[in-house]
C-alpha cells in the first residue's frame, strides 16, 4: 500500500528553514532528523481525507539534529497544519530545498512566510526578504507558478504609463492626419478634434502628484504640482473658461509641444520599470525638454495675455465689490502678475530642475580597468 504525501510549503531566512504540513487533526506526527535527510510520519486530513501521510526530504545542504540543545528543531502543532523550525548547518541562502533539481509534486513554496524571518507569531522584528534578495525570490516564484509575480505598484505604473502614452500619441496622431489633409485649415479646430482628449489626460495627471507622495515613485511632488496645476490651469481657466481663444493658432502648437514631451517620457517611464536602458530614450528624456519646455511656457503665456483683454470684456472669473464677502478679485490683473511672477520664474526653476537631472543622467561613466 502507498502511503499518500501531504502537501508541504517551504520557505527560509539565512539560517532557518520553515515547513508547513498541509495536515488537519493531526495524530502521533513522528519527525526524524539526520545530517540532510528528514522524514515525517502522522496521521491527519489531507488532501486524500483521514489517513496516513509521510514524506521524506533529503535536503541541499546539512541542518541540525537534536541534541542537547532541544530548541535546535521546533515542531508545533495545530488544528489545520504543522509547522517545523529547520536550524542550517551553516548560515546561508539556498538556491532550492532539496539536494536534487526535481521537486516532488507535493512540494510548494510559502511565499507568505518569504515576507519575514521567523514563524508567523514571532516577536523578533522582520525583514522584507524579497526586497533583500529579489532575485532568488523571483526565480523561485517563476519555478512554482510558471511566471514571475509583479509588485502591484509596478503593474499600476506601467498600465498608467501606457495609457497616457497611448493617450499623448492619439492627439498627435490626429493633430498630424488632419494636417496632412488639410493642411493649414486644420489649425484652428484643432481644440473641437482633441481638446476632450487633451483635458481627459491631464485629469489623470494630477495622480503624478500622488505617486511621489505615496512612496510609489521617487522625484519632487512639489515639481510635479507646479507642472500639473499649471498645465491645467491653462486649460480648464484660460482655454475652457473663453471660447474665442479656442480657435487661436496657438491652442495648435501648445497641443504638439505637450504632446511630444509626453510621448518620450511615458515610455521612458515604463523602461525605467523594467530597469532597461536604452541610450536614445534616455538620451531624449533629458534633452527634448531644451527647446519644447521653453515653447510650452511661451504658448501658454500668449494664450493668458491674449486672454486678458477678452476677460476685461467679460469680467468672467472677476469678483467684484460689494458682496457678503467684502472681497474683490479681479482676474485681468491676476493674469499679469501670473505671467511676470509665476510663468516666468516657474520655468527658470523648471530648467534649473531638468538640467541637473540630466547632468546626472548623461553624464559619461567612468569604467577603471585594473591592468594585469
Amino acid at each position: 500500500m502507498v502511503i499518500p504525501s501531504p502537501f508541504v510549503y517551504w520557505a527560509q531566512t539565512e539560517d532557518t528553514i520553515t515547513l508547513k504540513i498541509d495536515l488537519k487533526n493531526v495524530v502521533d506526527p513522528d519527525l526524524k532528523i539526520l545530517e540532510n535527510n528528514i522524514k515525517f510520519t502522522a496521521q491527519g486530513i489531507g488532501a486524500h481525507g483521514l489517513s496516513q501521510y509521510e514524506f521524506t526530504l533529503n535536503l541541499y545542504s546539512s541542518i541540525k539534529s537534536n541534541g542537547a540543545d532541544d530548541e535546535i528543531t521546533v515542531m508545533r502543532v495545530f488544528d489545520n497544519r504543522v509547522e517545523l523550525a529547520l536550524k542550517k548547518e551553516k548560515a546561508s541562502w539556498w538556491p532550492r530545498l532539496t539536494a536534487q533539481p526535481q521537486k516532488p509534486a507535493w512540494l510548494k513554496i510559502n511565499f507568505d512566510l518569504w515576507k519575514s524571518e521567523e514563524l508567523q507569531d514571532s516577536d523578533e522584528e522582520t525583514r522584507d526578504v524579497m526586497r533583500d534578495y529579489p532575485g532568488m525570490y523571483d526565480r523561485l516564484h517563476k519555478e512554482e507558478m510558471g511566471y514571475r509575480k509583479e509588485d502591484w505598484r509596478k503593474v499600476y505604473l506601467i498600465i498608467y504609463n501606457l495609457f497616457q502614452l497611448i493617450g499623448f500619441t492619439y492627439v498627435l496622431t490626429v493633430i498630424s492626419v488632419r494636417y496632412s489633409k488639410l493642411g493649414y485649415d486644420s489649425v484652428t479646430d484643432t481644440y473641437e478634434h482633441v481638446g476632450s482628449a487633451i483635458k481627459f489626460l491631464h485629469l489623470m495627471q494630477i495622480l503624478e502628484i500622488l505617486h511621489p507622495i505615496f512612496g510609489y515613485v521617487k522625484g519632487s511632488a512639489f515639481m510635479t504640482f507646479v507642472q500639473v496645476m499649471g498645465r491645467n490651469f491653462v486649460i480648464f481657466a484660460m482655454i475652457e473658461g473663453e471660447p474665442r481663444i479656442q480657435t487661436k493658432p496657438v491652442i495648435f502648437y501648445l497641443y504638439i509641444v505637450w504632446s511630444a514631451v509626453e510621448v518620450i517620457r511615458y515610455p521612458f517611464y515604463i523602461t525605467q520599470l523594467y530597469k532597461k536602458e536604452i541610450y536614445l530614450l534616455t538620451w531624449l528624456r533629458y534633452s527634448i525638454w531644451l527647446p519644447l519646455y521653453p515653447l510650452g511656457v511661451l504658448c501658454e503665456s500668449v494664450i493668458i495675455v491674449r486672454n486678458i483683454p477678452y476677460f476685461e470684456e467679460t469680467q468672467r472669473f472677476t469678483i467684484s465689490l460689494p458682496n457678503e464677502w467684502n472681497f474683490a478679485f479681479h482676474l485681468p490683473t491676476f493674469l499679469k502678475l501670473y505671467v511676470f511672477l509665476v510663468a516666468v520664474p516657474g520655468l527658470y526653476f523648471l530648467m534649473s530642475h531638468m538640467q541637473k537631472q540630466r547632468m546626472v543622467k548623461l553624464k559619461p561613466k567612468i569604467i577603471i580597468k585594473k591592468s594585469k
